[in-house]
């Protein structure tokens, strides 16, 4: 049976009269724990208010389907109050490490004591805060990792993919520049005449700047790929169809294949089509080259937009950009959103700039986009294709951002809750439901802004209204 003695080891408990610290030994249940032994799982109801007397006891939440550690109980100690209070289920797992005492008082009997001692009541209170903003900083941290995490998955696949084609140019691109320098050199031995040369680098000049500036017609490319093909064949050049892709790209025509292979038509040597594939190879190099741009650039363009994303080597609050912001989230989101998702913006151009905490602001963009993208991978009401649509403008003194997508809605009965800080449809361990909590702070205590939902089937929208200057 708990004695008074071993009540008053704990600071909160000396508050109390002897007459009711004798009260809560009596209505006490003892319990033995096991090292291993779990006494409650997250997810559970409440089943009291505990006082440990010995032994030690981890705290774990489920994180991504793992259980983490968020904090121990040392003896002497006492948990459960918080439960007791709220009447919500425990978010925590109790695990003993070693044999551990502990004694239950049931919660009436716990919520008795609290309120007949007004010392008691303001100690245990103070307890609670500490636990809490403990347990919430941890599941701020993992909340934040876990976007980051989100964020780094979805970068590193879309590097991979210029990385990849950079590395393939890189690697075709020199055997070619080596075989165009031999095929110079062949050329120049047969002391070819410069007219006739230089008829040769304007068409590839001429080719050159047909791939930087493509007029992307389709038809009209087909079209001359089929002629040349035909004349590259009637000439009786082997695998015509491999040159005719590139000089059709070049705007080559085969008139003037015509007329600038004529002094070769008769040739028994390697000039006889040696001309037709140095121009072929040309064009080819040149769009290796380009392709290799085209990945740097967006190597360049991905780093840039993480950078931007998160703010760094700038002030913790500056001037930004709305736009950019949520650009920079959308190019990390592409990952997500290339899978069917159409993202229509209408954006007031003449926005002006605000000053605001950038990398936090972009965490908003993050949450809102998340759960959108989330929404639209179950089944929308409507006929129509998954969409998130991106508003802004200016009212008055504020910059309004709206982010709606047409997925399911949110169930009227939970649209009241899913700001409150742990509230989350998701299954345990995959949401922390801290995610909208964090944006509510973010635009209204660290902004001065508001937080607005609708929701209905195809429809729901977070509206954020943030004011341009603050006194």
């Amino acid at each position: 049976m708990l004695c008074p003695d071993a009540l008053t080891q704990i600071e909160v408990f000396r508050t109390l009269p002897p007459e009711r610290l004798d009260w809560i030994c009596d209505r006490t249940q003892h319990i033995h724990l096991t090292p291993g032994e779990i006494l409650v799982r997250e997810g559970e109801p409440p089943l009291g208010f505990f006082i440990q007397v010995s032994g030690q006891i981890t705290v774990s939440r489920s994180s991504n389907g793992a259980d983490m550690p968020v904090g121990r109980h040392v003896s002497p100690s006492f948990f459960g109050e918080i439960q007791c209070l709220t009447e919500d289920l425990v978010p925590v797992t109790l695990t003993a490490d070693t044999n551990t005492d502990l004694y239950r008082l049931n919660c009436p009997d716990f919520l008795e004591v609290l309120h007949s001692c007004r010392d008691f009541e303001k100690n245990i209170f103070r307890t609670m805060e500490k636990r809490l903003r403990g347990l919430e900083f941890f599941i701020q941290s993992r909340e934040k990792m876990a976007a980051l995490g989100t964020l780094s998955a979805g970068l590193a696949h879309e590097l991979n993919n210029p990385a990849a084609a950079l590395v393939r140019v890189l690697k075709d691109v020199k055997p070619a520049i080596l075989e165009l320098q031999r095929m110079n050199l062949v050329y120049g031995q047969h002391q070819v005449d410069d007219e006739h040369t230089q008829q040769w680098l304007a068409l590839r000049d001429h080719g050159f700047n047909a791939i930087a500036h493509p007029q992307n017609d389709p038809l009209v490319l087909g079209d001359r790929e089929d002629a040349l093909t035909d004349w590259l064949e009637d000439y009786g050049v082997d695998e015509a169809w491999k040159l005719a892709e590139p000089l059709a790209a070049g705007e080559v025509e085969p008139e003037t294949l015509e007329q600038l292979m004529d002094r070769w038509r008769n040739s028994d040597t390697e000039l006889r089509d040696m001309g037709l594939r140095w121009l072929a190879l040309s064009f080819d190099v040149m769009g290796m080259i380009f392709r290799g741009l085209d990945g740097a650039e967006r190597i360049s363009t991905l780093v840039q937009s993480m950078k931007s994303y998160s703010y760094m080597d700038r002030a913790a609050q500056q001037e930004v950009d709305i736009h950019d912001g949520i650009e920079d989230t959308l190019r990390l989101f592409a990952f997500k959103l290339k899978h069917g998702i159409k993202v229509d913006r209408h954006y007031d151009q003449d926005l002006p700039k605000m000053m605001a905490f950038g990398s936090e602001l972009n965490q908003v963009w993050t949450n809102l986009l998340d759960n959108a993208i989330d929404a639209l991978g179950e089944s929308p009401p409507t006929s129509e294709p998954p969409k998130i649509t991106i508003r802004t403008c200016q009212k008055n003194s504020c910059i309004r951002v709206e982010v709606e997508d047409n997925g399911p809605g949110i169930p009227p009965e939970i649209t009241t809750r899913i700001l409150e800080p742990f509230f989350t449809t998701k299954p345990m361990g995959k949401g922390s439901g801290l995610g909208l909590d964090v944006v509510r702070r973010i635009v209204e205590n660290r902004h001065g802004g508001s937080l607005m939902v609708e929701s209905a089937p195809g429809k729901t929208c977070f509206a954020i209204t943030l004011p341009l200057s603050r006194s």
